[in-house]
């Protein structure tokens, strides 16, 4: 029984994987904000994969994907990689741990809330260390940058990456049941009223955000 629930397991983690590299691949065709910060909605990915299998499966499946990336078509090296791992980690984890304690749609919105609030202000001090190394500059130069670069676009591409969660977390559950690869156990139950305020709450986000980063790139003046 252990090793076929181990291998269960790996199979669920090669997928989220593999989803989340395929989301690196569609953040690629999508500008870079200041040049280097990039968005994908990989977190989402991986936000899902820690409300199904627990916190601990998001670092894991951060590690492989921004590893995969590192070696095929990652352009910012390790320090990069690094960047993405701190950066989906400290959405996903949070966000996955909130939703271990209250398991419900409640407990996902606001382990979402709790990730995204987590993940732009550990960002921007990571931002603040880091990214004078990256960028070959002084310190004081990002410092200029935190509130208006960096605070913007780390809320905007948490506040994607929620909505991304909310509306795909119902569908990925329902494929995996029938797929067999994740119990029944795992499925947090709604009445169709409540999965349709929760969809249109998601669209909204999504709408919203995407707005934003339309401004913030410039596409929208």
């Amino acid at each position: 029984m252990k090793s076929s629930v181990s291998v269960k397991n790996i199979a669920v983690i090669g997928m989220f994987a593999a989803m989340g590299f395929v989301a690196v691949l569609l953040g690629k065709v999508i500008p870079n904000v200041a040049g280097f910060l990039s968005y994908d909605p990989k977190d989402a990915v991986v936000a899902i994969a820690g409300f199904l299998m627990g916190p601990l499966y998001t670092v894991v499946i951060s590690v492989l994907v921004s590893l995969v990336e590192l070696v095929t078509i990652s352009s910012t090296g390790i320090i990069g990689c690094l960047m993405n791992i701190f950066s989906t980690v400290s959405f996903a984890f949070p966000a996955a741990i909130l939703y271990k304690k209250v398991k419900s749609y409640q407990g996902a919105i606001l382990g979402l809330i709790l990730g995204v609030s987590f993940m732009t202000a550990s960002m921007l001090l990571w931002n603040y260390f880091i990214t004078p190394f990256y960028m070959g500059v002084p310190r004081n130069v990002v410092s200029e940058m935190i509130v208006p670069v960096f605070l913007p676009f780390n809320a905007i591409k948490g506040g994607l990456n929620a909505a991304l969660t909310l509306l795909l977390y119902k569908p990925l559950v329902t494929t995996l049941r029938r797929a067999k690869l994740v119990p029944e156990s795992y499925s947090v139950g709604a009445t169709v009223k409540v999965r349709v305020f929760l969809l249109a709450i998601a669209l909204a986000l999504l709408a919203l955000f995407t707005f934003l980063f339309l401004y913030l790139i410039g596409v929208i003046a």
